[in-house]
């Protein structure tokens, strides 16, 4: 270990005193060996190069002079100038590795200028030189990991409240022209807005599994799948269970199939059934698509299997839950049925199985026997016969009608 109180010697003189003196031929050293061997440090403009970077070189060899003099101890404000030099070049886009790598660059050239020079009387100055060395890259490794984290979070932060900001103005009808200038996109001239369902991962109820673990999974790799297909940024306000996504609409020559695709790779991605409620629209339209793409997920959600639904899949279902006195006559054909939620999950599966007695009886796990017990009480209770055409229709009809408030 290094002595605190006499530091190192260097040929009969202090080391730190020597590297000092030094600095003025290792500073240009170390900078032309940056601009050889690291691109992004060699297209840095040349008063960059001449004024920050240079000054950052002798606050490197500055900071390891005083290890060796103080025992091998960081200088906190010197940490602390690091740290702002650092920020800098996060803030300028230069990547996390070219900072480090120039570190190690410095350091290497520094070696390599003393350990040519060194004898064999020098070798355990150089041992305890190494050990500072190593400590010196440690410190700025720890401290560009965190600025650089610090500054991704910034830009994360910055970026998902711009996008936040232009989801909100399409959905609202407010300034997105605005809002979407900060995010710096052009508006598309139109959108699909998809209500999503996310049902749930199988990992969710494995036992000994966290069940939240697998949840932020399941929706990262659903988000991932959009943002991997999306043309312009993805807008999308999601959690595990579902939310609403806008993705604009390109020029091919069927954007709606495309998106169609979008959702049904990320639904695979994420591993879990997605039901979507899907409308096209202008964006002065957007408003009102999301309250419609909202009705249709919820109509194909209680009588659809998983999939993507525009209106034109669900243009009767939608018709039937338009307010007015014959959709309250219709919901009121079930009334009878309030109190009876294993009978309304029957007929709604039973309906859904084209009134197969035994696939129904597969799906609720029950004897089929039961299914027919059930289909009768439902008879008794409105007067309707699911067996009867006609009756199945009104039936089908009221269960769609109810579907929504």
């Amino acid at each position: 270990m290094i002595n605190s109180n006499a530091g190192l010697d260097w040929r009969g003189r202090p080391l730190h005193q020597v590297i000092a003196d030094t600095a003025p031929e290792l500073v240009p050293a170390v900078l032309a060996q940056l601009v050889a061997e690291l691109p992004a440090y060699a297209e840095l403009p040349e008063e960059e190069l001449r004024g920050d970077i240079t000054r950052i070189i002798e606050r490197g060899l500055a900071m390891v002079g005083r290890m060796l003099r103080g025992g091998g101890a960081p200088d906190p404000h010197a940490l602390a100038e690091l740290r702002e030099d650092i920020l800098h070049r996060a803030e300028e886009g230069v990547p996390i590795e070219a900072v480090l790598n120039a570190h190690n660059v410095g350091v290497r050239v520094a070696w390599e200028h003393f350990s040519e020079q060194a004898g064999p009387e020098d070798v355990g100055t150089l041992v305890e030189v190494v050990q500072v060395l190593l400590r010196y890259l440690r410190e700025i490794t720890t401290v560009a990991a965190s600025v650089y984290f610090q500054e991704r979070d910034t830009f994360l932060a910055d970026a998902h409240a711009a996008k936040q900001d232009l989801l909100s103005a399409l959905l609202t009808g407010g300034d997105a022209a605005d809002a979407a200038a900060r995010l710096g996109v052009s508006l598309a001239g139109s959108y699909a807005v998809l209500d999503v369902e996310l049902a749930a991962h199988p990992d969710e109820s494995a036992p000994g599994t966290n069940a939240d673990v697998a949840r932020w999974r399941k929706l990262r790799r659903f988000r991932a799948e959009l943002e991997l297909r999306s043309p312009q940024p993805l807008l999308s306000r999601l959690t595990a269970h579902g939310g609403v996504v806008l993705i604009a609409r390109d020029d091919t020559a069927d954007p709606d199939r495309r998106v169609h695709d979008f959702v049904l790779a990320a639904g695979e991605a994420a591993g879990a059934a997605v039901t979507v409620g899907a409308v096209s629209a202008p964006v002065p339209g957007i408003p009102e698509a999301a309250r419609t793409a909202h009705e249709l997920r919820r109509l194909a959600v209680a009588g659809r299997p998983p999939g993507v639904y525009t209106l034109a899949d669900l243009a009767l279902d939608y018709q039937l839950t338009r307010p007015g006195p014959a959709r309250d006559v219709l919901a009121a054909r079930l009334r009878p049925l309030e109190g009876e939620p294993d009978l309304l999950e029957t007929l709604r599966t039973h309906l859904g199985t084209g009134l197969n007695r035994r696939r129904t009886a597969s799906r609720l796990h029950v004897h089929p026997n039961t299914v027919d017990y059930r289909m009768r009480k439902i008879c008794e209770l409105t007067g309707l016969n699911p067996a009867d055409a006609t009756d199945a229709t009104h039936l089908r009809a009221a269960l769609i009608a109810r579907t929504l408030p």
